[in-house]
């Protein structure tokens, strides 16, 4: 039964988008999860990019107790979070053509490596440029965006075109535009953000096919434990050591 407060109307908005990625982005979803498995058992490294409130979707797969190892997140100074002042500068830097190619210059991805771009809307310069010469480098790019923003926005990127334009695999998110699940007469303005819910599941659900996908290959998920739980960092001290030349917040 519904919930008819307010909280209750989210929760079921939340829970009616991850019904709706969970079933029609299954097989976008296991493709990415096999792309990170092959990326991993070939000598890959893997990185997360997402701007605004889209990079807390990249935060949370790195350096995350139950997580792979190998996720690092690359960086954009000034964009990765609503700590730069002002805030509003974070904004504005997602819509400057050429640091995307600065920042990737300066970053150690390379051919072979994967790197997960987190764009709600997809049709800022940064991520759109970042995807486009990522893979230009010969890196596979998984795009998390939503999809809809194409049809009922214009591209901010010189090209015309969106992140879902230069992905080897798009996860739609099935955001609608605006990011606001819900209206009330008495108030102006639409409301309750879910993208950040539904975007770290769909990447949660990635991370796990992939773990599946390595341990089906008799090939052990280089996988973080809980440092509050005994042996945890024991554990992690470990994976750390084995794979420390593909990780890198650890240096």
């Amino acid at each position: 039964m519904s919930d008819s407060t307010l909280a209750g109307q989210f929760f079921d908005a939340a829970i009616g988008l991850l019904r709706r990625v969970r079933d029609e982005d299954a097989g976008d979803i296991a493709a990415a999860g096999t792309l990170i498995a092959d990326t991993v058992a070939d000598g890959g490294r893997l990185f997360a990019f997402g701007a605004g409130h889209s990079s807390l979707a990249a935060q949370d797969v790195v350096y995350r107790a139950g997580g792979l190892a190998l996720m690092n997140l690359l960086a954009v100074p000034g964009v990765v979070g609503v700590d730069v002042m002002p805030a509003t500068l974070g904004s504005a830097l997602e819509r400057v053509d050429g640091l995307a190619s600065a920042v990737l210059d300066c970053s150690p991805l390379r051919s072979g490596d994967v790197l997960v771009i987190i764009s709600l809307s997809g049709r800022n310069a940064l991520p759109v440029e970042m995807a486009m010469n990522a893979r230009a480098l010969g890196v596979k790019v998984i795009g998390v965006t939503s999809v809809a923003y194409t049809s009922e926005t214009t591209s901010r990127h010189v090209s015309g075109t969106y992140l879902k334009d230069h992905c080897d695999i798009v996860l739609d998110s099935k955001i609608a535009v605006g990011d606001a699940e819900l209206t009330l007469e008495t108030i102006d303005a639409p409301f309750a953000p879910a993208s950040t819910v539904v975007t770290a599941a769909l990447l949660q659900a990635v991370m796990a096919t992939a773990a599946g996908a390595l341990a089906e290959r008799g090939i052990e998920p280089p996988l973080l434990r809980s440092g509050n739980v005994d042996g945890g960092h024991e554990w992690n001290s470990r994976v750390m050591t084995e794979y420390g030349d593909r990780i890198f917040y650890h240096r």
